[in-house]
């Protein structure tokens, strides 16, 4: 079998990005699948529950670039391992006094865990996404995680849980092209989806308002508290700690001498720690669940670049390997938006090495 013959399932949105990658498959002779995965939503006020990356609209388009492609195409159900590996974690990290990043872990256990297996069950050599990433393989034999060539929509970040037993799997055909490029081959290939809107937000949410959904799932976390400085002295009251995210300044509804922010949250009572700007900065952070796209570190000790969310330029650190599948990274100037629950991901230039998630600081 040839590599332009080899079997390759697409996952579909019915989005420009994933029908363009279809389309790029079929174009360089792969024997092409698509695969579009039916996820959990909550059920929305007019009744139903559609998850914003699978609506009946979305289901409807990526069945017609099927068709148009002349391509197979299935649905999974991947409802139950969907609510319980990433809407549940959404909550419980919540509940924890966390800010999580709900696509990292979408990638690690949904994308290309799940559906990855799901596509080797049907004798795929690999699974291909709409991501704006690139995958390089090395004289070496090895593979290498890169950022897309457009850096406004560079994915990278999110799949940074990639390591050597699924990165040799994947491709992603839009990873070298910029956005508007990407909608031109859309238009050139006759597909309905080249001016199609990005979607946005979290798609498990009916209404978009996180907050509402935390409101209803965890009410605990709407309960109202005390808002406290670092030495413990109350100064106000908070409306509920997911009202709040770390750098936050308006809306705190207390008044100081000074500018305050959110520096912590703590669940354990219920408290919401603010400071002011010189309180807020750190110049280190330690990441634990630790990925390494190459299955290791460079070193026990280098310098990189980290990224602390995912729309932060990265930045110049120091960068520690840790017992324990954790790391530290020590930057040259504090770093305000040091958030728990966050991916703190590391970068070469253009090539990301890996991920943690972001610990709890010390107060």
């Amino acid at each position: 079998m040839t590599e332009t013959n080899k079997r390759v399932v697409v996952a579909m949105s019915g989005g420009v990005d994933s029908s363009v990658a279809a389309a790029l498959m079929v174009e360089q002779g792969y024997d092409v699948v698509g695969m579009m995965m039916r996820l959990w939503s909550e059920p929305t006020s007019e009744g139903g529950a559609h998850n914003r990356c699978c609506t009946p609209e979305q289901l409807s388009d990526a069945r017609r670039i099927a068709d148009k492609l002349k391509i197979p195409f299935y649905v999974l159900d991947t409802q139950d391992v969907f609510r319980g590996k990433i809407v549940q974690y959404f909550i419980d990290t919540h509940t924890d006094g966390f800010t999580p990043n709900p696509c990292i872990e979408c990638n690690r256990h949904i994308r290309f865990d799940w559906l990855l297996n799901n596509a080797l069950a049907l004798e795929a050599d690999y699974l291909a996404t709409g991501h704006y990433a690139r995958v390089e393989h090395t004289t070496d034999g090895r593979f290498l995680l890169k950022k897309g060539l457009d850096d406004a929509k560079d994915q990278s970040y999110v799949l940074s849980v990639l390591n050597p037993s699924t990165i040799d799997k994947v491709l992603f055909p839009v990873g070298e092209y910029e956005k508007p490029v990407v909608r031109q081959l859309a238009a050139k290939f006759g597909l309905p989806t080249a001016s199609k809107k990005d979607s946005q937000d979290l798609c498990f949410l009916g209404d978009g308002d996180y907050r509402r959904f935390l409101r209803d799932h965890a009410p605990q976390l709407m309960a109202a508290g005390p808002i406290v400085r670092k030495n413990g002295d109350v100064i106000g009251q908070h409306e509920g700690l997911a009202n709040y995210t770390i750098g936050q300044r308006k809306g705190l509804g207390v008044f100081a001498a000074e500018p305050l922010y959110v520096l912590a949250v703590n669940p354990a009572v219920n408290a919401l720690v603010v400071g002011t700007a010189d309180e807020l900065g750190s110049t280190s952070l330690t990441a634990s669940r630790v990925n390494w796209v190459a299955g290791s570190p460079p070193a026990a000790s280098f310098k990189a670049e980290v990224k602390i969310r995912y729309k932060s330029r990265p930045v110049p650190a120091t960068i520690t390997v840790l017992d324990g599948g954790r790391f530290s990274a020590a930057f040259s100037q504090p770093m305000r938006d040091i958030t728990p629950g966050q991916g703190a991901v590391i970068y070469d230039g253009d090539i990301c090495l890996g991920s943690g998630i972001i610990e709890r600081r010390p107060a």
